[in-house]
């Protein structure tokens, strides 16, 4: 049986939506998939009052997407960026997930708050795209934004400053 083709970004919402979902008998859809099975907590905590550790990967990935919002956000604010922007908003944000997801090298506490970060981005992103009907790029993009701005709340990257907005 030949099963459908996901686009890109449809199959990392799946892996996303898999591994939020808790423990699962049946085959992850990724790799990274396979981490639910220590649980996803319900909100973002800290890590016994002290940020989450990172690695590299992470890092970069959520400065390159960084880096992409805060390009972007005058056209964002003043409700003047086109929906290609958006678009193009929408890709960086899912191949950079993507690489984090790609290369995950987070102890699995860690990794459990990470993916409710991701689920938002994640979720910004389809936005951006344009896919849910009854929301808009822009509330998309500041879905993005917030969590950003949680990233820099939860996790130690010392060298990452939430976008001011």
């Amino acid at each position: 049986m030949k099963l459908p083709t996901l686009p890109p970004l449809s199959a990392l919402l799946v892996a996303a939506g898999l591994a939020l979902a808790g423990p699962s008998h049946a085959a992850p859809a990724d790799a990274h998939a396979t981490h639910a099975e220590h649980g996803e907590p319900a909100s973002l905590q800290l890590n016994a009052g002290r940020k989450w550790e990172t690695d590299e990967a992470l890092r970069q990935a959520m400065a390159n997407i960084r880096r992409a919002v805060a390009a972007a956000l005058p056209e964002i604010h003043d409700k003047r960026l086109p929906a290609a922007g958006y678009g193009s908003l929408a890709k960086t944000v899912d191949s950079e997930v993507g690489n984090i997801v790609s290369h995950c090298q987070l102890a699995p506490a860690a990794d459990a708050q990470l993916h409710l970060i991701v689920a938002d981005l994640l979720a910004g992103a389809e936005q951006m795209a344009g896919k849910p009907p009854k929301t808009t790029r822009r509330d998309g993009a500041l879905k993005v934004i917030g969590a950003l701005e949680k990233y820099a709340a939860y996790f130690d990257d010392p060298q990452f400053t939430p976008i001011a907005h």
